[in-house]
């Protein structure tokens, strides 16, 4: 009998910057075996490199709130999925836009299975309040008040259609991230257990 394989699993995980995305995210890959990976932490690491040659453009845009240009940001996660040579992923902060869907539509969508959307909804005073703290506590430099309200904006404007996308294609699973980050990992991860995805034997990547 020849060597099984599948497809790596991928659940996309959304929500507005301070949601709680990223502290469940860590939590979820190490009790459930997937790999974390942040589009934005992505973003940030091609930025800090003295020789990237998207340094100047990526810095730009996470100043401005904008979203990156979809064929860095997809060309980043599948370099990371491929180099990670494992086959179940949490894909944080991705797609954000339409055009972050047709770009995964048309390099990335054919070769995992997107099992589903997990959608951290939580109110937008609570979210800018812990990017302030956050900001404080870490000097992370776009969450400060000015590149917050541009984030929001763009969160409303782009990030939001896609997420009525993905619930139209009955994708979506919502979590009140509004509540303290044990009780709301109670209930992701009882959404996770009933999934409970078995892992590859091998794990293939022809990209």
């Amino acid at each position: 009998m020849g060597t099984k394989v599948l497809k790596p699993k991928v659940i996309f995980v959304l929500g507005p910057p301070g949601s709680g995305k990223g502290t469940q995210c860590v939590r979820l890959a190490s009790e459930f075996n997937y790999v974390h990976l942040s589009a934005g932490e992505l973003l940030r690491q091609e930025k800090s490199k003295p020789d990237s040659k998207y340094r100047k453009l990526i810095d730009t845009y996470m100043k401005e709130g904008k979203l990156v240009p979809v064929a860095i940001s997809c060309g980043l996660l599948k370099k990371a999925m491929f180099e990670s040579q494992r086959d179940k992923f949490l894909i944080d902060g991705f797609p954000r836009n339409k055009d972050n869907v047709d770009g995964w539509n048309k390099d990335v969508a054919g070769y995992v299975d997107l099992q589903f959307v997990l959608f951290f909804d939580c109110p937008l005073e609570i979210c800018i309040k812990r990017c302030l703290k956050r900001g404080a506590e870490t000097g992370r430099d776009d969450d400060n008040e000015e590149s917050l309200r541009k984030r929001i904006k763009t969160y409303i404007s782009e990030s939001s259609p896609i997420i009525q996308h993905y619930n139209m294609l009955k994708l979506v699973h919502a979590v009140d991230a509004s509540k303290e980050p044990d009780d709301v990992y109670k209930d992701v991860k009882n959404l996770m257990l009933k999934y409970n995805p078995k892992s590859c034997y091998f794990i293939l990547f022809q990209f």
